[in-house]
């Protein structure tokens, strides 16, 4: 198979397992609806603006700018991906920037387009394709869902950040990329 070709199917692989598993929590969990399934993971259903642990600037200028931002940020993720199987890189490379991308757009999808196909029931599920939808074109909220709490205490939580599978590719990639930094930044030799 080739480099393209793994790029490709790994970028649809993790888009849809992201956006099935969002979409799957969305019309099936209430709004902060939690299952516990170790002691040390949990399925807990909450939404944020877009940015890390819910952080939130500028209202609604920084919500346009943040989704804008993160729509041009994807096409530099590809023309780089395009370039690193032009010069034949690593597949450790391939698959790295690929999760990256897949991630970004993942969370982009939810970004642009929740807020215009789902509803916010106040009590119960959301509806897919909702009549009355709770946002508009880019201004929808990103879905997180993987809450690893792996120490609870009465005053302290270690690793309290609630997460999707799209931070998840983006976080894999980048490590990855950590491991495969010698074929992914490869130094220019001077001739």
């Amino acid at each position: 198979m080739s480099k393209k070709a793994i790029a490709i199917l790994t970028i649809l692989v993790a888009i849809l397992i992201d956006q099935a598993s969002k979409i799957y929590v969305k019309t099936h969990f209430e709004y902060q609806e939690s299952v516990k399934v170790f002691d040390w993971f949990r399925i807990h259903f909450t939404e944020n603006n877009g940015m890390a642990w819910g952080f939130e600037f500028g209202g609604r200028a920084g919500k346009l700018f943040l989704t804008l931002f993160r729509v041009v940020a994807v096409f530099g993720i590809l023309y780089w991906l395009r370039n690193t199987i032009k010069r034949n890189a690593h597949i450790g490379v391939v698959i790295a920037i690929s999760l990256v991308f897949s991630g970004a757009v993942g969370n982009i999808i939810d970004s642009v387009f929740y807020g215009v196909i789902f509803d916010a029931p106040a009590h119960g599920v959301a509806t897919l394709f909702a009549e009355n939808p709770y946002g508009e074109l880019f201004y929808g909220r990103v879905v997180d869902m993987l809450y690893f709490p792996i120490y609870e205490g009465e005053s302290f939580t270690f690793f309290n950040a609630i997460f999707n599978g799209a931070d998840s590719f983006i976080t894999i990639g980048v490590a990855l990329l950590f491991i495969f930094n010698k074929q992914a930044f490869p130094k220019e030799e001077n001739a």
